[in-house]
């Protein structure tokens, strides 16, 4: 039986709340160096990077120091850095925390915040701020919003007790319901079960409904609605939890969530700077048994969808 090598912990401090990358070495190869393989690897750095960074000592291994350009190949070493950090325009809203204790933090994100680093999104994350303001180094998310949506994020303190948390939700032992506004549409027979099956294709930005055995079910309520401007608060109840779910199901029912720039129809991406009009999608409750105390939890967004308090405002991008 093969055996698993054990990954040492990083040499490196996080930065802004922030980990440096790690790179392990393939177990064999054609590379003669360190370098030869960091370039080939990390090519997308662009012409000259990796070079520079190896002359400048900013690859480092397992203790510590810097890996030298012309180190020779080691099977299996493994080596980390911080990579440059994009700039990003601030987030202007409010992270709340809405629970901590010592296993877990219970976030109400906003709308526009990613949760976890990823492409351009990196110092501008609920899990990067969290780390640097709450001065938690080792805080992960036990799972994710999308960016454009607001509301509830559940992340762990300690790394030994992460993987008990997300088997929550992973094997949907976690009751989750979300608020959305949308329009309302008098023939539209509810509360009822939407069912699909929903696929994401890697490089396509919209989810699609296909034929097929169903991967995703959505209880959908009408929970209020307003005659003066023909909108519908919804509670929308996920069994399951599908890339962008929840946005196609409604979209499917004719009553697209407001500021959807997905469904029904692909618009330009929203650039990072625009903060008008955000996705009126926002995850309400969050509802589970702790896997390491036994507490029986329930926790509720205390935002409100702007389309609902004030239309007009939501509209006119104030």
């Amino acid at each position: 039986m093969r055996r698993r090598t054990r990954t040492p912990p990083s040499p490196l401090p996080q930065r802004h709340g922030v980990d440096p990358v790690r790179v392990r070495l393939p177990a064999e190869g054609p590379w003669a160096t360190v370098g030869e393989y960091l370039v080939e690897r990390l090519s997308g750095a662009g012409p000259g990077v990796v070079r520079a960074m190896l002359d400048a000592g900013r690859i480092v291994g397992a203790d510590g120091r810097a890996v030298a350009p012309d180190a020779p190949y080691v099977p299996g070493m493994f080596v980390w850095f911080h990579r440059e950090l994009p700039e990003e325009v601030p987030v202007p809203f409010p992270l709340e925390v809405v629970y901590r204790d010592a296993h877990l933090v219970v976030a109400d994100k906003p709308h526009f915040l990613a949760t976890t680093p990823r492409g351009s999104h990196v110092t501008e994350t609920a899990l990067a701020r969290l780390r640097r303001e709450l001065d938690l180094p080792a805080l992960s998310a036990a799972h994710r919003l999308d960016r454009l949506t607001a509301g509830l994020v559940l992340f762990t303190v300690r790394p030994e007790e992460r993987g008990a948390y997300q088997m929550l939700f992973r094997d949907r032992r976690v009751r989750k319901e979300y608020e959305a506004v949308a329009p309302y549409e008098a023939s539209l027979a509810l509360p009822r079960t939407v069912r699909s099956r929903i696929v994401k294709e890697r490089g396509v930005l919209a989810a699609r409904e296909v034929e097929g055995e169903p991967n995703a079910v959505t209880l959908v309520e009408l929970a209020e609605r307003r005659e003066a401007d023909g909108l519908g608060r919804y509670r929308l109840t996920p069994g399951t939890g599908q890339t962008h779910q929840l946005r196609v199901h409604m979209n499917a029912l004719g009553v697209p969530i407001l500021g959807d720039p997905l469904y029904p129809e692909v618009a330009d991406p929203v650039p990072a700077a625009d903060f008008r009009r955000p996705l009126q999608l926002l995850a309400r409750e969050l509802e589970f048994t702790d896997p390491v105390t036994g507490t029986e939890h329930r926790f509720r967004s205390g935002r409100t969808l702007e389309a609902w308090s004030s239309y007009a405002r939501w509209a006119a991008g104030q």
